[in-house]
């Protein structure tokens, strides 16, 4: 029998895929699909299989280039302006992230990947980091990290039906979990500012939960994530977070 080329690799370690995404080089889901197109080799042998597990990146190559030494952890804070993607590129040419991201940040940055996605009209707080373990960790709903928004909504709404979102509500057969909902006084006319915080992070989240209340989301902030802040941020700028903060968080990250 032909031995396959992910034969006779370590078994000690960790996977691939996780070790790939720790170094930056994408998320975990994409390096499956690269190492299921061919693109991964460990010594010259192609992977067949994202099971591998190994100690270290020594001798595997992507697209035949080796693979450097991943850098230790870093997290930028980006105030996203709305009218951008969250998206490297756009078929249809559309400005993204990445073109404002270009001035924004310091020469020499490592590429990075979003935390999360804000869709092209809703803005603030986006965080940006190097190590796709991390991306990850934060993104996932298991891990709880919080993010919390300011919405502007046009309708009629009471903080008692606020409220019922604390026990979660499901929406055209997807289920969101807890919610906390806060209505800001001083409200004008039939526009409210609603302040939320949710952990799961689902595609439209908040548009999707305050139209099933009736409400028409006519501007969306994200104002944090996690332990950061967008806090006085100007729009369109990027500033990195420190290491001891991102190290601290991160080990919250393992305990949960």
């Amino acid at each position: 029998m032909a031995e396959k080329p992910s034969d006779r690799l370590p078994e000690a370690g960790d996977r691939i895929a996780k070790l790939l995404a720790r170094a930056g080089i994408a998320s975990r889901r994409v390096v499956e699909r690269m190492i299921a197109d061919g693109r991964v080799a460990v010594e010259g042998k192609v992977l067949d299989t994202p099971a591998v597990k190994l100690t270290d990146l020594r001798g595997v190559t992507v697209d035949g280039k080796p693979v450097a030494k991943p850098e230790p952890a870093r997290l930028f804070r980006f105030h996203k302006p709305a009218g951008l993607l969250t998206a490297e590129r756009d078929p249809k040419g559309r400005p993204t992230i990445y073109t404002a991201l270009r001035n924004a940040l310091p020469n020499g940055t490592p590429r990075l990947m979003p935390v999360g996605r804000l869709d092209w009209s809703t803005e603030g707080l986006l965080l940006l980091t190097n190590d796709g373990e991390l991306k990850r960790a934060m993104e996932l709903p298991s891990s709880g990290v919080p993010r919390s928004y300011r919405a502007r909504a046009f309708g009629e709404i009471t903080q008692a039906r606020l409220d019922e979102l604390i026990e979660g509500v499901t929406i055209d057969g997807v289920n969101y979990g807890k919610i906390e909902a806060d209505l800001e006084r001083g409200g004008k006319g039939r526009n409210n500012w609603i302040e939320m915080t949710l952990t799961e992070g689902k595609n439209r989240e908040v548009r999707r939960v305050l139209e099933h209340l009736g409400l028409e989301v006519n501007r969306l902030i994200r104002t944090s994530y996690g332990p950061f802040p967008l806090a006085d941020l100007p729009r369109g700028q990027a500033q990195e977070v420190r290491s001891g903060e991102v190290e601290r968080f991160r080990k919250t990250l393992d305990r949960r």
